[in-house]
Order: structure tokens, then sequence, then C-alpha cells
């Protein structure tokens, strides 16, 4: 009978002990997210504060004819005499149609200006809150995975707001349906756009990463990749297609960083799996 009390106790103890474990990697994973919120919410300040380079350098430029963007494209029109390739030649004017609209549109923006400020800082937090889980080879090639992951981040947020941001303004800004209808564009729709189109971007340039994972948990393989390499092809030239005026060079400009990255992918897919053969060989 003491015996039973002392293993209920035991087993009691060590439950106990697998909880307080437990409540305290969410300690640890609370304080991680607080001071990543924290950057964001301090970065979305100075973003506030400073609105005269976060709209008038940054966000307003696109829809200018004297965007680094637009200037490229008419000079490569004129060299090769095609004027299709000329986009926002004529700025885009914007209207607020509500009395609260740049308020609100003002926090909104900050809000996501700090987000992608912030991003490094915010990636770094994740990996310090799954480092202490991981080998210590591991932990060497995770700090390689931060490195990648914000440089990728980066790289399509400069891709999304060089490239697809002013090819979608004037596109979407000069499209029409009737010369009756005049485009009268709400400052928060082209905000949301410009800041949409770079988020995605962004988030699209981190196919490598996710290829990565998927591969290293089996549900990706680069036989599977290689098979529907075609319809992945299709669908990015839809995408392209999508956000992008409607001409062939435009739309390839787009098109060959995804198809390049899709190729990436595969590389790191079956790199993936030969490490994964390589060690279930030496066992």
């Amino acid at each position: 009978m003491a015996e039973e009390q002392s293993t209920k106790k035991k087993k009691k103890t060590k439950v106990e002990e697998e909880e307080m474990s437990f409540l305290d990697h969410l300690e640890v994973l609370r304080w991680h997210l607080i001071r990543a919120f924290a950057s964001v919410f301090i970065f979305s300040i100075l973003a506030f504060i400073n609105k005269d380079i976060i709209f008038d350098k940054i966000i307003m430029s696109p829809k200018l004819p004297g965007f680094w963007t637009n200037r490229m494209f008419g000079k490569l029109a004129d060299l090769t005499g095609a004027d299709s390739l000329r986009i926002n030649t004529s700025e885009l004017k914007l209207i607020s149609i509500s009395m609260s609209g740049q308020f609100m549109t003002h926090i909104w923006t900050s809000i996501i200006a700090g987000l992608i400020i912030a991003a490094p800082y915010v990636i770094w937090e994740f990996w310090r809150f799954i480092k202490p889980a991981l080998y210590d080879t591991e932990r060497q090639h995770s700090i390689g995975a931060v490195f990648y992951m914000t440089f990728l981040f980066l790289t399509g947020i400069l891709f999304g707001y060089y490239l697809i941001v002013p090819l979608s303004v004037h596109f979407l800004g000069s499209y029409s349906i009737s010369v009756e209808v005049a485009n009268q564009i709400n400052i928060l729709s082209y905000i949301s756009t410009v800041t949409s189109i770079t988020l995605a971007s962004g988030v699209i340039f981190e196919l490598p990463v996710f290829v990565y994972f998927l591969s290293k948990v089996g549900i990706l393989t680069p036989e599977m990749m290689k098979k529907y390499r075609r319809h992945a092809y299709v669908i990015l030239l839809i995408l392209s297609a999508i956000i992008t005026p409607p001409d062939v060079f435009s739309q390839i400009m787009v098109c060959l960083p995804l198809v390049f990255l899709y190729e990436v992918g595969i590389v790191i897919s079956r790199r993936v799996q030969k490490k994964a053969k390589e060690a279930m060989d030496a066992i």
C-alpha cells in the first residue's frame, strides 16, 4: 500500500514537472512575442512620426513619372520603339472620401511599415525561441536559415516595390471599361494595393525556405516538384499576367524570378533528400 502511494506521488510529481516545463516554454514564448511586438510597435511609431518619408518618398513614388522604374521603362521604350513599355507617364491623382480616411490610412500604413522594418528582428526572436531545442549542428544551420529568411524577405520586398508595384499601379490606375467612367482612386485603395503587393512579394520570395522545411518533413520531394513543374510554370505565368500590364515583356520580367525561385526550391529539396538518405545509411 505504501509502495502504491509512493508510486502515485512520483507519477504526480513527474506530471507536475512536465506541466511546469510546458508552462515555462509558454512563458519563454510569451516574452519572445512581447519583444517582437514591441519592436514592431516602436518602428511603427517611428514610421508614424516620419510620415513625410513614408508617404511622399516611398509609398507615393511608384505612381510618379520620375520614379526609377518608370524612367527605366521609358528608356527601354526609347531603345526598342515599343511605346507600350512606357508606364505611369502621367501622375495618378488620389482622393480621400471619408473624414477619418487619411488618419486611419496613416495609422495602418505605419503599422505595416513597422512590421517590414522589424522583420529581421522578429525572425531572429523566432530563432532564439527554437534554438534551445536544436542540436549543435542544427543550430549552425539555423543561423544560416535566419540570414536567408531575412535576405529573401527583404529581396522580395524590393522586387515587389520596384517592379510589381509600378506595373500594377500603371495597369490598374489606367484601366478603363468606358470613356464615360473616370478613375478617381481612393487613397486607401492605392495604399492597400502597394502594401499588399509588397508584403506578398516578400512572402513569395520565402519559397525556398518553405520548400526546405516541407522537404525536411517529407511533404515535398524533388520528384514531385519536377513532375508538376509545368503546372507550376502555368500558375506563375497567370499570376504574372494578372499583376502586370498586358504586354509579354512585363509578364516575363515578373515571371522569371518566380521560376528561378521554383528551380532553386527543387535543388534545395534534392539536397535535403540526399542528406536524409545519408543519415539513414549511417544508422
